[in-house]
């Protein structure tokens, strides 16, 4: 006499198709070969649980079996199924075994695939980077063959199913009471083969070929700066979305223009005489010259700051400053009348003893003199 699905498994009547499953699951790992070589009746114990999840599991089954029992089943036309080997085990409930340690079945056929992201790096001037542009770049990469559209076959024709694999992508092999799938060494696993290649692409599905595309380079860029553009990576495969283009910014160095940030800095030099007197002067600006007042006794290093002169803030509102740093510029090859016009000024600094540099030597002196008092 058959033992009863339900005890087999150990659920009750009323369990649910998740539970019968988990029951299944259980006892499978507990009694399969694998765990149990050579052990006979755990051979014949994993098969009795095989058959009673192969009918549970169905709905149709289970309520023949259910209000029949057994002999309903098989008094309906309706039997559950007997298995000869572990062959019919492992076909039967494969998709389950997978599952179960840790395996998916492979999808077969030519399933789209995305195309590969590419990276271009861009140079540009520092005017270009700080006021944004617009390039057009060459970029050699893939694309989807305009013969086959993507197929890879010769038009009129398509991927056939692979006769070595049936289509399956893998082929079985027994070993004992394991049966093991490969890869199909024919088809590579997708289950179809292009019997007749399209002759453009030679059955790739894509192409090479040289593309023009335009660049809209945004105010604010510095160099590391990554834009993406969607779409124009390489092309998918069998009707798969195209990757992305990402373009690196690299900015030239400018003559005398520096960046800081989202700040312009620029050196400016003046003479001795407009440090000392003041004087209106003009400077360089990315958008013309703008002139700004140096004040009587400007010292060397000292800097103006012309408001939203600078770069752009990349993504947003608003933009830097532009600062302008002033050298003092020493005359160089001078004249006997400037040399006896600086002694002259020289003398006259001495006399009112304001010269900066003289309290500077000063405290010098002091520094020593307490530092020599406290060695002795």
């Amino acid at each position: 006499m058959k033992r009863d699905y339900y005890e087999i498994l150990g659920i009750p009547r009323t369990a649910t198709q998740e539970e019968i499953k988990r029951a299944y699951r259980k006892l499978a790992l507990k009694y399969h070969p694998d765990r149990n070589p050579g052990d006979k009746e755990a051979e014949e114990r994993f098969k009795e649980i095989a058959e009673a999840y192969d009918v549970l599991r169905d709905p149709e089954k289970r309520a023949i079996y259910d209000r029949y029992g057994h002999e309903g089943l098989s008094g309906q036309g309706v039997s559950p199924t007997h298995f000869r080997d572990f062959d019919d085990i492992f076909t039967t409930f494969s998709e389950i075994f997978d599952e179960f340690f840790g395996f998916r079945p492979r999808q077969r056929g030519r399933m789209p695939e995305a195309g590969a992201d590419l990276r271009y790096d861009l140079e540009i001037d520092f005017e270009e980077a700080v006021l944004g542009t617009e390039k057009q770049i060459i970029l050699p990469k893939r694309v989807t063959c305009p013969s086959c559209n993507g197929s890879g076959a010769q038009p009129g024709y398509g991927p056939q199913p692979c006769p070595f694999c049936h289509g399956r992508g893998q082929i079985y092999q027994s070993h004992g009471f394991l049966k093991i799938g490969t890869t199909c060494p024919k088809c590579h696993g997708e289950g179809y083969i292009i019997t007749h290649p399209c002759n453009k692409c030679q059955g790739r599905g894509w192409v090479k070929e040289e593309k023009k595309i335009n660049v809209r380079i945004p105010p604010g860029v510095d160099t590391g700066t990554r834009l993406r553009i969607q779409g124009e990576g390489e092309a998918g495969l069998y009707g798969g979305p195209s990757g992305d283009l990402y373009i690196v910014i690299h900015v030239k160095p400018h003559p005398f223009f520096l960046r800081d940030g989202d700040d312009i800095i620029c050196e400016i030099p003046i003479s001795f005489a407009q440090a000392a007197l003041g004087d209106e002067i003009e400077v360089p600006t990315l958008k013309g010259l703008q002139k700004i007042k140096v004040l009587p006794g400007t010292q060397p290093g000292a800097t103006f700051r012309l408001r939203n002169m600078g770069v752009p803030h990349l993504g947003r509102k608003g933009q830097g400053d532009q600062i302008v740093r002033v050298i003092i510029k020493v005359p160089t090859n001078l004249t006997p009348r400037q040399v006896e016009l600086l002694q002259e000024f020289e003398k006259i600094e001495e006399e009112k003893k304001t010269m900066p540099y003289k309290g500077f030597w000063e405290k010098v002196k002091d520094y020593f003199k307490i530092k020599l008092q406290g060695e002795k």
